[in-house]
């Protein structure tokens, strides 16, 4: 029997459940859209590994005590 689009989408997701990965969603403000967009264009990067490693990079920021330092930039910068 044929599996139907949703019961491929929702295998594919428990997949990614069982090999401990996690869907993130969210919306991006224009600012972060334009961020986005260079970014794809200079790394052909996914999604994933685009959110992957901002989540890794904020977190490497935090655990150096340069999170101060790096949302001063964003906001200094309109980002």
């Amino acid at each position: 029997m044929a599996m139907t689009n949703a019961e491929k989408q929702k295998r594919y997701r428990d997949k990614q459940k069982e090999i401990g990965k996690k869907e993130m969603r969210g919306y991006l403000s224009p600012e972060a859209l334009e961020c986005y967009r260079l970014i794809t264009e200079q790394t052909n990067w996914s999604d994933s590994v685009i959110l992957s490693n901002a989540v890794r990079l904020t977190y490497a920021a935090y655990k150096n005590g340069q999170i101060g330092l790096l949302n001063n930039w964003l906001n200094e910068n309109d980002l």
